[in-house]
């Protein structure tokens, strides 16, 4: 397993600093890594870093989404409102649309395995996009506006609707039928994520306020190992009660961070952005690397022409669904139009569940997973790439403004 970490982080950090010579983004050259190291090509990792690798991501993604909780702004998210409400199931829904209406003839499936690819690959990629997100506040590009939260909302709340989509028409697949409070589990799982995330936050704030005050090296640290560790512990609080009551840890997470920058002084919450923007240095590598070692390059040859097309009908009406959910906002043209690029990459959940219909041995199973490896590599690096640079051209920087008496 060394071996196998030494790679990962040596390989992908020479990769990453590659392509940022050549001004394409540093998730090309960590993704060609894992599929280069992966078990579908070259297979130089071992098999006992491969069977944690969900795991590993989880852990990645836990690090970035704290980071974004600690920069996100609540007064912030307030004045979006409805539209990080709508970016959060209507886009997905326009994209699964898409599948339902011209997947059977385009790729020649079923109505009901169409909707099962749809839902596969109708979730954005927050491993992609909240990095991306949480540099435009730190940068103050598109905040005036809210944009950058708006997405970051939008992206953590449309994976856990698209999820439990996929779990829907996976049981009427096998003969379950549509069970209703799968469908109500979304809002609960939701609201009780946000309330659960609320409580932890408020008391370890007070704990830090109580036993960390001092503003010494060792008890920032020790902050950071205590919000990571009750992190973990949100998002297996998940599996735990999966049986009794739905809920997201990880908005959980995002919500518990956001409570603890509030709360605390300024200068306690940039030193905690510091410290986890350094330990992400790490989980990036990791994160991309293992989703690319997921990819199973074979599957991208079976897809075929149809299955690009599939993707690009899939992207066109994503897209008209975000621009839907802007309306009322006060964007202008290149606002909308990078919140639609924002809303194109595709990674972490399709690397997640696109192997599933297939090891559940569905007819479609095959074509599923084709068409999610390939959606990942056309949509992560296009995604990553016109973020990357459009951002600065599109968005607008925030302009401070002083009170005068």
């Amino acid at each position: 397993m060394l071996t196998s970490l030494a790679f990962i982080f040596l390989i992908g950090l020479c990769a990453a600093a590659v392509c940022r010579k050549i001004h394409l983004p540093r998730i090309l050259g960590m993704l060609g890594t894992g599929i280069l190291l992966g078990p579908y090509v070259l297979n130089m990792l071992d098999s006992t870093i491969l069977g944690i690798s969900a795991e590993l991501r989880q852990m990645a993604l836990v690090i970035i989404l704290i980071k974004a909780g600690l920069s996100l702004d609540l007064g912030d998210l307030k004045k979006i409102g409805r539209p990080a409400v709508l970016m959060a199931f209507l886009p997905a829904l326009f994209e699964i649309a898409a599948f339902v209406l011209f997947a059977p003839a385009i790729l020649g499936i079923e109505r009901l395995e169409a909707a099962i690819m749809g839902a596969v690959l109708g979730a954005v990629s927050p491993a992609v996009v909240v990095p991306r997100m949480v540099n435009l506040i730190e940068e103050r590009l598109g905040t005036n506006q809210g944009i950058p939260q708006l997405i970051l909302a939008g992206a953590s709340l449309d994976d856990v609707f698209v999820i439990v989509l996929f779990t829907t028409f996976l049981g009427i697949e096998q003969g379950n039928g549509i069970q209703v409070m799968d469908f109500v589990s979304v809002p609960i799982s939701i609201l009780l994520g946000l309330l659960l995330g609320v409580v932890v936050g408020l008391v370890l704030t007070r704990s830090f306020e109580r036993h960390y005050a001092r503003q010494e090296p060792i008890r920032n640290s020790t902050k950071v190992i205590i919000l990571l560790g009750v992190s973990f512990l949100l998002l297996a609080a998940e599996e735990w009660l999966e049986e009794v009551v739905p809920l997201s840890g990880l908005l959980a997470i995002m919500s518990m961070s956001m409570v603890i920058a509030m709360r605390s002084i300024p200068s306690v919450t940039k030193r905690l952005q510091e410290k986890y923007g350094k330990l992400w240095l790490a989980a990036e590598l990791i994160l991309f690397v293992m989703v690319g070692a997921a990819v199973d390059i074979r599957y991208t040859l079976e897809a075929g022409p149809g299955a690009v097309l599939m993707i690009a009908l899939g992207l066109a009406c994503r897209s008209i669904g975000v621009s839907l959910c802007l309306i009322g906002t006060g964007f202008d043209r290149r606002e909308r139009l990078y919140c639609v690029i924002a809303y194109l990459p595709k990674a972490t959940v399709q690397a997640a569940i696109g192997s599933v219909p297939l090891s559940m041995g569905l007819p479609c199973g095959s074509i599923v997973l084709s068409v999610a490896v390939l959606a990942i590599l056309i949509t992560a690096p296009l995604g990553a790439l016109g973020m990357d640079l459009s951002g600065a051209h599109l968005l607008k920087k925030e302009i401070k403004t002083t009170d005068h008496v």
